[in-house]
């Protein structure tokens, strides 16, 4: 009974987590766009993903990453692809995504429904071979 309801709090400790790292991406996107060190405001959500991209740690319905621009205008496929490699980019970025349970990046506009999406696991580094130093 007990390991049941730890498990129940280490969901809800995962989701808290979830919704933080959501909300602190949505805060700094603003912040720079208010700044003008960036030219589109970006929003991110969670989506569904894609379900060829599970892994052992993603969500059931809950594994996608979405980051929205806000341009008013539909974004040609290299300025999205631009926006996603910041984040791909970043390794540790991307693990930690993984980790929380997260399995796809998706990238789209705000007028319409073009999009692209990327298998985080593959930007990873992860499956490579364990080295110890003995």
């Amino acid at each position: 009974m007990w390991k049941y309801l730890y498990s129940i709090q280490d969901w809800f400790n995962d989701f808290s987590e979830r919704r933080r790292l959501v909300r602190n991406f949505n805060l700094s996107a603003r912040q720079a766009f208010v700044a003008n060190l960036a030219p589109t405001l970006l929003e991110a959500t969670i989506s569904i993903g894609e379900s060829a991209y599970r892994h052992a740690f993603s969500k059931f319905m809950a594994g996608g990453f979405r980051i929205k621009a806000l341009s008013g205008r539909p974004l040609a496929r290299h300025e999205m692809v631009s926006i996603a490699e910041v984040v791909l980019n970043n390794q540790e970025l991307v693990r930690k995504l993984i980790s929380l349970g997260w399995d796809t990046l998706e990238v789209h506009d705000n007028s319409g429904y073009n999009g692209i999406k990327y298998k985080l696991y593959d930007y990873s580094g992860i499956g490579g071979v364990l080295g110890f130093n003995q």
